[in-house]
């Protein structure tokens, strides 16, 4: 540090002059450091608004579903898939292009209902098939209905044809022939949960719906009942934490709910 002596000045006179540099100096480095903490509280404050943004927004995922995805659908407690019509179209196109010889088709006995394909399902136990006949019980007409119970039969792929005596049947109807296997009084029952898929783009939630009579299934018990489809889709939506209300509204049947 270089000290600049005024010859014309007492030693006491140059100490002054440096005392008081001294003091103008610790004013103008306390000014400093003053603005510096107001400049790091108001960063502070921004990124504390900038982090309250982000959050408040909800990210959605996007991620490529499976083929079966499109149809009504859950793995069986063995880890067989079941895929089902959501209308006469999808019925058609489940018969024509996805039931396969060693597969089972599922339908309720009444009119107008989903066409349910195990597959692989010539291999299951009693216990199986009866999910997959629960699961076609829940997607007919019988829901809609208000009914509780409905007779469900299950036939194999040779079994089931598009063409009669009358000629080619229309979209979404087949003739069916030989001894049928019988599930009685089959309960309209569902439950609902939230799982987690691991996909490319990290853990996912996602909803699942299985029959009610699902071994181990802990989740929301749907019936038919009196509540709006709508309205049971954001009551879903609401206990689960599942934002995406237009999936859930895709994986329940037609008609009126209660959930418990």
């Amino acid at each position: 540090m270089e000290i600049v002596i005024d010859l014309a000045e007492t030693a006491q006179g140059n100490a002054n002059e440096y005392f008081y540099k001294a003091k103008r100096a610790r004013k103008k480095i306390e000014g400093a450091q003053q603005s510096i903490r107001e400049l790091e509280e108001k960063l502070a404050k921004a990124k504390e608004r900038y982090e309250r943004k982000v959050s408040s927004k909800k990210v959605k995922i996007v991620t490529k579903k499976e083929w079966y995805e499109k149809f009504h659908w859950f793995n069986a407690s063995n880890g067989m898939l079941a895929i089902g019509g959501r209308d006469a179209m999808q019925n058609e196109l489940i018969n024509s292009k996805y039931f396969e010889d060693r597969d089972l088709f599922f339908h309720a006995d009444i009119f107008g209902a989903s066409v349910v394909i195990l597959k692989e399902g010539v291999d299951a136990d009693r216990k199986v098939r009866e999910e997959a006949a629960q699961f076609a019980a829940c997607y007919s007409s019988a829901w809609k209905q208000g009914l509780s119970t409905v007779d469900v039969y299950c036939l194999r792929r040779e079994q089931i044809t598009k063409s009669s005596s009358k000629g080619s049947l229309g979209t979404g109807s087949f003739a069916m022939k030989g001894e049928r296997e019988w599930f009685r009084s089959v309960k309209l029952e569902l439950i609902a949960f939230v799982g987690a898929k691991s996909t490319e783009d990290g853990e996912v939630r996602r909803l699942v719906v299985v029959p009610g009579g699902y071994e181990g299934a802990k989740g929301l018990k749907i019936t038919t009942g009196n509540t709006k489809k709508s309205d049971t889709a954001k009551f879903i939506a609401k206990r689960l934490s599942y934002e995406d209300l237009d999936y859930i509204m895709q994986q329940l049947p037609a008609g009126e709910f209660s959930v418990k």
